[in-house]
């Protein structure tokens, strides 16, 4: 049974070492921000604006787990980007909101070989085109589906319509044919949200997906390490997942059928009240 690894988003290194601690794999900063405020603007998800400088801070205080950055969208300035992003410390690159073969082919060429990288796979056309996009990958590289702007780009309402209309299991077989491993979305806490955090991860056992981004359920905007570890147990809550991985991943296959078709209905009801509530905003 593979392990289940984590990423959390923070640029605060009290918050980045304590994470680690508690068995987060990668500390990830954001420094995504063109386009971004336009087309999740209406959505309440995590942006940030984080810098370079803020990857050089949180280079400093990690001893284990890895420093992800991710860089804006293909653009003039990406070699820039990537050139500042490896000089400033990141142990990976983390490519956004790409659509051709040739941006993942530049993307590349700027950070040869210097760090592994992760594609975000977050629009149709590079979901299409991934057949063509996973030779250019390294031994490391990896891949990572993201369900919120998938969700924009497909036309869909809400982001588990993805998994619910099992849109990522051509994809997620290409990538284990391929040997690149894998990873999807986001997950809540066990208990919390509005899907169940189980039937997403039988999800990941379903597909095969090995990486997961954390949910502000798991820093809950906190501003501090004080305020945080007063929120919750993360290395609790971290083991909780850990632990309904690894049931289902023992589960017979019957349960997660099951599961995905809870998921499948529960994220199509949710998906109608969204559409339900802009048309009569609208009207």
């Amino acid at each position: 049974m593979k392990h289940l690894h984590f990423k959390m988003i923070t640029a605060m290194p009290e918050v980045a070492r304590h994470a680690e601690a508690c068995g987060v794999d990668t500390i990830f900063i954001d420094m995504e921000i063109r386009g971004k405020s336009e087309r999740q603007g209406h959505l309440d998800t995590q942006k940030s604006e984080h810098t370079t400088n803020d990857i050089s801070r949180i280079a400093r205080v990690l001893t284990r787990a890895e420093l992800m950055a991710r860089i804006n969208p293909p653009w003039e300035g990406t070699a820039a980007e990537v050139e500042a992003a490896i000089a400033a410390g990141a142990g990976r690159l983390m490519l956004p909101m790409f659509r051709t073969c040739d941006e993942v082919a530049e993307f590349k060429s700027a950070v040869a070989g210097r760090v592994p990288v992760t594609l975000l796979v977050e629009t149709a056309s590079g979901l299409a085109r991934l057949p063509v996009i996973l030779p250019l990958l390294q031994v490391g590289d990896r891949v990572h589906f993201g369900l919120n702007d998938l969700c924009i780009d497909m036309g869909l309402d809400f982001l588990f319509e993805v998994l619910g209309g099992r849109l990522l299991d051509g994809p997620a077989a290409l990538c284990r044919d391929a040997g690149v491993p894998f990873g999807i979305g986001g997950v809540g806490r066990i208990g919390m949200g509005d899907v169940p955090a189980d039937w997403i991860i039988s999800e990941h056992v379903r597909l095969g997906s090995e990486w997961v981004i954390l949910s502000r359920a798991f820093h809950g905007g906190a501003t501090s390490l004080d305020r945080l570890v007063d929120q919750l147990d993360l290395a609790a809550e971290l083991s909780a997942i850990h632990q309904c991985y690894r049931d289902l991943g023992a589960a017979d296959s019957t349960l997660l059928r099951e599961y995905q078709r809870r998921l499948a209905c529960k994220a199509a009801e949710i998906g109608r009240q969204r559409s339900s509530a802009r048309w009569l905003q609208a009207s």
